[in-house]
């Protein structure tokens, strides 16, 4: 039984758990006690693991925090990581029987990076084949008759359900903003490239993104500045990631934010557009808040066609060797396969290219505004048959786009989330916007408490 009513977790954020260890209340000890026994708990009933090892665990706890602690961001945190980053004492599977316990034999670059920072590799996360679209055993803990999400839903079901604090997961279409909108919590995908891919599963060059899930708000920047990228070695992104204070005594113009509906629209159900043009109208009545409402060019209602074609393309020649192992690939890979060999050479060039110009084109109208603002998903989890929803989070993810999905909306006790994007390197920007607008009590500091019940 936990010692903390309702979850370690749940309760604290990370420099609070930090702050509770300097003041003796609690100890290391404690977190790797409550860690391990909700994770046997909540693995039990909502398949998170793809990989656990107990002893592994209690061997990084005596080498990074016992009895001296790294001192850091994250010292001594337990942090999923999706079963695509490769890992030095764990498998990586990569959702696939083919590559059913293949020991990589050296750590991702962001694995590495949260290791050097103190933090407990907790498990390896449940995925979807080849982070793909292929359902998998995770289940949704709020209603296990809805998916969770797609690829990163082991490691979103991991944050939901206060089993870790943080989980690493990735983004090719939507596989961070999803799962945090179906299961309740934050979700961040930074610039793309923000955080180094090196180690990992690759599917689609121009695509693929890391990011993480959080209970708590507080915790996103925190574990932001442990993996990102920084230093001389990376110009584009260390000159403006500069951590920007927008709104202060010098520059107190208000917030220019975009609201914009995209060509998925159509797709939400209505009481997720009521919800949001609800959200909308709060925002719009804060004094140092502009709220604009855009609608993108028709040329980015093509994003959709052109990342199925991009994705397609990638996936038959990254996985030409795993296509020939017939009775261990599914149906559903084998066919986006098949279908990508038939994509011809110049057509995946002229897509690249086009979205080459969308993103210099979004650049260039985000220059006007310090946020946008839309859904994270149509609306709640759709039953877990329904595998893909038409919402934004593709839109942004294609365009390369700073994005969190925060846990604002629910219908019934099911959460859906707003979406909060801002431009290319603008991460800390957007971090400070939605710092300020929880200081306004509109979004919350946590995950909702009235939803993490069933988890107590």
């Amino acid at each position: 039984m936990s010692k903390f009513p309702g979850g370690l977790f749940f309760n604290y954020n990370i420099g609070q758990i930090h702050s509770l260890i300097n003041d003796k209340a609690i100890s290391y000890v404690d977190i790797l006690n409550e860690y391990t026994q909700r994770s046997k708990k909540i693995d039990a009933k909502y398949h998170l693991w793809a990989s656990f090892d107990q002893k592994d665990i209690i061997k990084q706890f005596q080498d990074n925090v016992l009895p001296t602690p790294k001192k850091s961001n994250i010292s001594g945190i337990p942090v999923a990581v999706k079963d695509i980053f490769n890992t030095k004492s764990l498998p990586t599977q990569m959702g696939s029987p083919i590559w059913e316990n293949f020991m990589a034999g050296n750590d991702a670059r962001v694995v590495h990076n949260l290791k050097e920072a103190g933090a407990i590799i907790a498990g390896k996360s449940v995925t979807a084949e080849f982070a793909v679209h292929k359902l998998n055993e995770t289940l949704n803990p709020h209603d296990v008759k809805l998916t969770p999400g797609t690829s990163s839903s082991g490691s979103a079901v991991s944050v939901a359900t206060g089993v870790c604090p943080i989980a690493i997961g990735s983004q090719t279409a939507g596989s961070i903003v999803r799962p945090a909108s179906f299961t309740g919590i934050y979700g961040f995908k930074p610039t793309y490239g923000l955080i180094p891919r090196t180690g990992m599963l690759k599917t689609t060059d121009t695509l693929d993104s890391i990011g993480f899930f959080t209970i708590h708000f507080d915790d996103l920047k925190r574990v932001f500045d442990v993996v990102r990228v920084r230093g001389k070695n990376y110009p584009l992104s260390n000159a403006p990631l500069s951590d920007f204070k927008r709104q202060n005594k010098s520059n107190s113009r208000p917030w220019k934010i975009a609201f914009i509906k995209t060509y998925t629209w159509d797709y939400a159900e209505e009481y997720a557009k009521e919800s949001l043009g609800q959200f909308i109208n709060k925002l719009s009545n804060v004094a140092d808040i502009n709220v604009t409402e855009f609608n993108l060019p028709n040329e980015f209602e093509r994003i959709h066609n052109l990342h199925s074609l991009i994705y397609k393309k990638a996936l038959s020649y990254y996985f030409s060797k795993e296509y020939k192992t017939f009775d261990k690939m599914s149906d559903v890979m084998r066919n986006l396969i098949e279908e990508g060999v038939k994509i011809l050479p110049q057509d995946y060039n002229s897509a690249i290219n086009e979205q080459n110009h969308l993103i210099n084109s979004m650049d260039q109208i985000l220059k006007n505004y310090d946020v946008l603002i839309s859904l994270s998903t149509a609306g709640v989890a759709p039953m877990r048959e329904i595998q893909e929803t038409i919402d934004p989070s593709l839109i942004w993810n294609s365009l390369h786009l700073p994005t969190v999905a925060v846990p604002v909306f629910q219908k019934n006790n099911i959460p859906f989330g707003l979406q909060v994007c801002a431009r290319k390197y603008n991460d800390y920007l957007l971090l400070n916007f939605l710092n300020y607008i929880k200081e306004k009590h509109l979004i919350p500091k946590r995950m909702n408490p009235t939803i993490n019940k069933i988890f107590i």
